[in-house]
Order: C-alpha cells, then sequence, then structure tokens
C-alpha cells in the first residue's frame, strides 16, 4: 500500500457500501471479472467459480508473470480479480451442478459470461436458479446479447469494437482502421453491468425480487458511440477517422513541440483567445474565423496549421507551465511507466504496493467514499485458495 493510501486508511476505514451481499463470479477473462472486481471493492463477497485445473483463462495470459507459491499468475490476471475468493467447481458434473445450485440459495448475485443457452444445459440458467432463490440478481454477459441475429456468437473486444463501429473512427484518416490499446468495451460492459446489478439490488428492497440482466459487448459499444453515434442521427453523415483531432471542437487533438508533443483541449472560445494571448497573438482570437468554435471547426485545416506553427516555438514543458497558469487544457503525453510514477498518480493513491510478496502492486479502484478509496481487501486469489472457507459457509 502507498504512504498515501496508508494515510487515507488511517484517517476513515475502507469503504464496504455492499457489506453482507454475496456474489458468485462464474465468468472470465474480463467483462465479468471487471464487474465481479468492482463489487469486491465495495465490499461484497465475490466468490470466483473457476474451472478445475485451469481457472480463469487469463491466469495464463502472460507473460509478465507474479510469482507466487502456487506457482506463476499473469499480470492480466491480477488486474481484474482483486477483492476475490476462488474456488475449483466442475459445473459440467452433476456434484458440481449440485453445489452451485447450494451457493446459490444463499446469493445475492450471480455473473457468467457463458454463450447463449450453454448454462441452461447444466441446469444453471437464470430461470432455473431463481426458482431456487427469487432474490438472486442474475447477470448474464454476452458479446451479442440474448437475442437477435447474432446471438450465438462468441463476443471478443477486438472484434466488437470492429462491428461496432469504433474501429471506423479511431486512427489516422489516410491508414487502417485502429483499435484502441485497452480493451475498453469489455471494461465499459463490465461497468454497465456492475452499475445494473447495483440498480437491481436497489430494487430488490422494495420488491423482494431479483433481476435477469442481459448485457452485451456489442450494445454496450454502440452506446459508447455516444456524440458520434448522435452526429450521424443528427447530421445524416458516418463518421470518418481523424487521428487525434475531435469531431465538433477546434483545436482539440495533439500539436508538435520544440521537442515532442502536446494535447490541446480547448473545450470554448475563452480558453481559446487565452490561448493566443500566451501563443503572442491575442488579435488571432478576435478573427471572425476563429473567435467562435463553429468557425473555428468549418477552417479547420487553417486553423491547424497556424497552430502549429506557434506551437513549434516552445518545449512541452514550457507549453504546460504558461497554459495552465491560465487555465487551458493541455497535457503532456505520457507512457504508462511515467502515469505509474506520476505525483498525481501517487499522491491519489491510484497505485497500490504493499510490503508482501504475496500481493502483487495494482492499480486502485478509482471511487473515494467520504475520502475513503474503495479496494478489495483481498489479493487476487490462487486457484481453488478458498475451497476450505467455502466448504464451511456452504454447511453453516
Amino acid at each position: 500500500m502507498s504512504t498515501s493510501m496508508q494515510a487515507t486508511a488511517e484517517a476513515s476505514a475502507t469503504p464496504r457500501p455492499l457489506a453482507g451481499v454475496r456474489v458468485l463470479d462464474l465468468s472470465r477473462v474480463l467483462a465479468g471479472p471487471w464487474a465481479g472486481q468492482m463489487l469486491a471493492d465495495y465490499g461484497a463477497d465475490v466468490l470466483k467459480v473457476e474451472r478445475p485445473e485451469t481457472g480463469d483463462d487469463t491466469r495464463a495470459w502472460g507473460p509478465p508473470w507474479w510469482n507466487t507459491d502456487q506457482g506463476p499468475v499473469a499480470a492480466y490476471f491480477l488486474c481484474a480479480n482483486r477483492g476475490k475468493r476462488s474456488v475449483a467447481v466442475d459445473i459440467s458434473s452433476p456434484e458440481g451442478i449440485a453445489l452451485v445450485k447450494q451457493l446459490v440459495r444463499d446469493a445475492d448475485v450471480l455473473i457468467e459470461n457463458y454463450k447463449v443457452g450453454q448454462l441452461a444445459k447444466y441446469g444453471l440458467d437464470a430461470t432455473t436458479l431463481q426458482a431456487i432463490n427469487p432474490r438472486l440478481v442474475y447477470c448474464s454477459i454476452t458479446g451479442y446479447g440474448q437475442t437477435g441475429p447474432l446471438s450465438h456468437k462468441a463476443g471478443y473486444d477486438f472484434a466488437i469494437q470492429a462491428e461496432g463501429g469504433l474501429m471506423s473512427i479511431t486512427g489516422e484518416r489516410d491508414r487502417e482502421p485502429q483499435k484502441v490499446g485497452v480493451a475498453v468495451t469489455d471494461i465499459m460492459t463490465g461497468v454497465y453491468a456492475a452499475t445494473a446489478i447495483l440498480a437491481a439490488l436497489v430494487e430488490r428492497q422494495h420488491t423482494g425480487r431479483g433481476r435477469v440482466i442481459d448485457a452485451a459487448l456489442f450494445d454496450v459499444q454502440v452506446a459508447m458511440l455516444a456524440n458520434q453515434a448522435s452526429n450521424h442521427l443528427v447530421g445524416k453523415r458516418a463518421p470518418t477517422r481523424i487521428g487525434n483531432a475531435h469531431p465538433n471542437i477546434v483545436p482539440y487533438q495533439v500539436f508538435p513541440t520544440r521537442d515532442g508533443h502536446i494535447v490541446l483541449a480547448v473545450g470554448n472560445d475563452g480558453q481559446f483567445a487565452r490561448f493566443c494571448e500566451a501563443a503572442g497573438h491575442p488579435e488571432a482570437a478576435m478573427d471572425d474565423r476563429l473567435k467562435t468554435n463553429p468557425a473555428r471547426v468549418e477552417h479547420r485545416e487553417s486553423v491547424v496549421s497556424m497552430i502549429t506553427q506557434w506551437t513549434l516555438h516552445r518545449t512541452t514543458a514550457e507549453w504546460i507551465q504558461i497554459l495552465d497558469q491560465l487555465a487551458v487544457p493541455c497535457a503532456p503525453i505520457l507512457d504508462i511507466a511515467d502515469v505509474m510514477r506520476h505525483p498525481h498518480v501517487l499522491a491519489r493513491g491510484m497505485r497500490l504496493s504493499s510490503p508482501s510478496t504475496d500481493v502483487p502492486p495494482m492499480v486502485a479502484n478509482p471511487m473515494v467514499f467520504d475520502g475513503a478509496r474503495a479496494t478489495g481487501t483481498l489479493p487476487p486469489p490462487s486457484l481453488n485458495a478458498h475451497d476450505g472457507r467455502w466448504l464451511d459457509d456452504l454447511h453453516s
């Protein structure tokens, strides 16, 4: 744990707003486990039900590896499984099916990301399990949802980014379409699923009944198109790739400096006027072609060309210092190593570390409750590490 996290923990106990909520996490890879980790960070007791011998696929998605007494675990697995316990269950066997059904009796939430109809073969579908426990919130995460012509297809983030439109607007104009450097559709599906689960738990306080949540990566990706989808629906034109530029705002992109690059994110006309002043060209902000954002969008190419000549006169650090003082949004472009040692990351406690060799370094949950960060109290588990406690809970 970082120094700042220790100080925070001393000032206020770790927030656990979901204490007492029991979650069965039958999911693997990223979207489902991400949702389960969020619930664990908020205090839920999350039991990760994994395949015997191999467990979650991502345990083997290395290098790099984190070495434990039980053997190496891939860093990928660590990013999405903090705060959970692990048990190994063969859900295709009669014994495994019976055990999951026993666990469901006392569970509040079940998360799974099997193909549509697969768990019904084992009697672990929503209808069957809610007959055992009507209060169960059953969240099914799939690539394309439970209905529709593509519901049979497996969902992979890369493919969903492609078919869901994201790659068509990501990358340089004249180069091949690009995926985002993180599996954002998986992660956002996990976030959407977690919020839906929380909404269902609140509703259950009044109705006494759970819900069946159908969370589809494809649906989430379409929703994530946000202003780009709205631009198309209203403007009747399909947005295209424009690199780092913004379709609705100018200047809002990467510009070269004397020693590298800087991001300018000028969101209103006042910021643009202050930027022009900093660049030594206050008169530009009064030009009819420049003084309003719609005008700057209309004259995008000439505006960008002009600003490029200005930004080349200073280093990135010099621009950052000047523009920060003028409240003009800007940023250097850092690599991930830079980010992990960034003073603001450390001050906010976003990098978690521990003196124990059993606990890997991790990135914290970004939410803070009353000054304390919500973070699961258990490290990512070894496969079947909690079999004994699980059996005790089951028979208590």
